[in-house]
C-alpha cells in the first residue's frame, strides 16, 4: 500500500471477478505483538500474524477470543471506543497503521469493513453507493453512475435492482442488503476487506450467495473473515488463524495454510477445535 491518496477514476474500475482467482503467497499485512485492552482488561495479547496479498484468511475460534477485536484494530475502528488501548505494530506494505496523525478516514477507505448484520443506510439503493463516493470527493455524475453499475455487477445485484435504484435499500432482502454493503465498500476501491461473520445473520440460501461472492473476490482483494462456521472456512479460506482463550485472554494459537490448519494442525488445541472436540 502506497501512502494514502485521494480517490481517482482509476481506483473505481475493477475487472470482472474470477471465481478461480488465486492469492499470492506474498505478505501484505504484517501484525507484530499486537495487544488490545478495553479499560485495562486485555481482549487479546501478543498476536503476530502475516496476512498474504489477495488471499482469503479465515479467523476461527470460540466466542470471546478476540477475533472481531483483532479485525477492528486493522482499520482503527478501535479509535472510536472509549478506554480502548492498542499496542504493537500493524503495517500494510510501508504504511504504519497505528502511527499517530494517520488519516483514519482515508485508511478506512483502503480497508473496508463488512459487519455481521447488514447495515445499509436508510436511503435508496443508489444513494447508498453515491454517499461514500461523494464523501471522498467524487463529483462527476457519469463516473458515479459507472461506479454504481460496476460495483452492483461485482456483487451480482445489478440485474436484480437496476430498475429500482431509487427504492429504499431497507426493502431489499437480508442477503441483498449484505451484498449492497459489500458493493458500498468496493465502490471506494479498497485493498483489504474485513468481514465479521458476514453470513451469520442470513438464511442458508442467501448465505451461499454471499459466500460465492466472497470467493469471487479472491485475488483482487485481501480478505480477512471471522467465521464460526468451520465448514465455511474450509470451503473458502486460503489461510486460517485459530484463536483461543487462555487465562481469560485471547491468544493466537496457530496460523498457516488453511488445508494444513484443518487437516494436519500442529497444536493439540487446534486439532481439538477443528475436530469438534473443543469449543
Amino acid at each position: 500500500m502506497t501512502p494514502l491518496e485521494p480517490i481517482t477514476v482509476s481506483h473505481l474500475h475493477h475487472p470482472a471477478g474470477d471465481r478461480f482467482g488465486r492469492c499470492e503467497r506474498q505478505p501484505f499485512v504484517e501484525v507484530d505483538q499486537l495487544s488490545l485492552h478495553y479499560r485495562g482488561k486485555p481482549a487479546f495479547q501478543d498476536v503476530t500474524l502475516s496476512i498474504n496479498k489477495g488471499c482469503i484468511t479465515a479467523l476461527v475460534g470460540p466466542s470471546g477470543c478476540g477475533k472481531t477485536s483483532f479485525l477492528t484494530c486493522l482499520n482503527r475502528l478501535t479509535d472510536l471506543i472509549a478506554g480502548c488501548r492498542v499496542s504493537g505494530r500493524i503495517t500494510i506494505e510501508t504504511l504504519d497503521v497505528l502511527a499517530p496523525g494517520l488519516d483514519v478516514i482515508q485508511l478506512r477507505r483502503r480497508i473496508g469493513m463488512i459487519f455481521q448484520k447488514p447495515n445499509p443506510f436508510p436511503l435508496s439503493i443508489r444513494k447508498n453507493l453515491e454517499f461514500p463516493l461523494r464523501e471522498h470527493g467524487v463529483r462527476d455524475r457519469r463516473q458515479i453512475a459507472q461506479t454504481i453499475e460496476a460495483t452492483l455487477r461485482d456483487v451480482g445485484l445489478w440485474e436484480e435492482v437496476k430498475d429500482r435504484l431509487d427504492s429504499p435499500a431497507l426493502a431489499l432482502s437480508g442477503g441483498q442488503q449484505q451484498r449492497l454493503c459489500i458493493a458500498r465498500s468496493l465502490a471506494l476501491a479498497p485493498e483489504v476487506l474485513l468481514m465479521d461473520e458476514p453470513c451469520s445473520a442470513l438464511d442458508p440460501l442467501s448465505s451461499g450467495v454471499v459466500e460465492d461472492l466472497i470467493v469471487s473476490l479472491r485475488g483482487r482483494y485481501t480478505i480477512l473473515i471471522v467465521t464460526h462456521n468451520l465448514a465455511q472456512a474450509r470451503r473458502i479460506a486460503d489461510d486460517a488463524a485459530f484463536f483461543w482463550v487462555q487465562n481469560g485472554v485471547g491468544r493466537l494459537i496457530e496460523a498457516g495454510i488453511a488445508k494444513q490448519i484443518f487437516e494436519e494442525p500442529h497444536d493439540p488445541l487446534t486439532a481439538a477445535y477443528v475436530s469438534g472436540m473443543r469449543g
